[in-house]
């Protein structure tokens, strides 16, 4: 269910991009406010747009979202506070915490907005370290520096 949510978020956020582009071009007057002349195929445009974000909109949740396990020296219990103060130092709030488990929100609420409010971060623990799963940027960023500021807080 969450998967098509997104989508479907992704959808009205393309959609209501391509509006605001659109109603940008009218205003500087780069292009006459009719949507037949605007586009090529005048109306019919409109729905292959539409065609066309839905594709990107139905894909884009499978490879903007990922989970990626990092390193980690010690117990869970030993760097739960160092993993809460790094994500504190990147603005992000403390959601809920359970044992093995803690998921965060961004504290900024244009960053909030611009990600539609999927901007959680969830890190478990696992066998060899924390699994974060989240956006692919944030991600990919929280992870390595979590593996930097665990190892170098271990003593590494």
């Amino acid at each position: 269910m969450r998967y098509f949510i997104r989508s479907v978020k992704y959808f009205i956020y393309l959609s209501v991009l391509i509006v605001i582009i659109m109603a940008l071009l009218v205003l500087i007057k780069a292009v006459e406010p009719d949507i037949g002349t605007m586009f090529r195929n005048g109306y019919d445009a409109l729905w292959q747009i539409a065609l066309l974000f839905a594709v990107v909109a139905a894909f884009y949740p499978k490879i903007g979202y990922v989970s990626r396990t990092a390193a980690m020296e010690g117990s869970w219990d030993d760097n739960r506070g160092e993993i809460k103060k790094y994500m504190e130092n990147h603005y992000y709030s403390l959601e809920k915490a359970r044992p093995g488990l803690m998921t965060f929100r961004h504290n900024g609420t244009v960053s909030r907005i611009s990600r539609m409010y999927e901007d959680r971060i969830t890190i478990a623990s696992t066998g060899e370290g924390v699994t974060v799963e989240g956006l692919r940027k944030d991600v990919l960023r929280i992870a390595s520096g979590l593996e930097r500021t665990l190892a170098r807080n271990n003593g590494q």
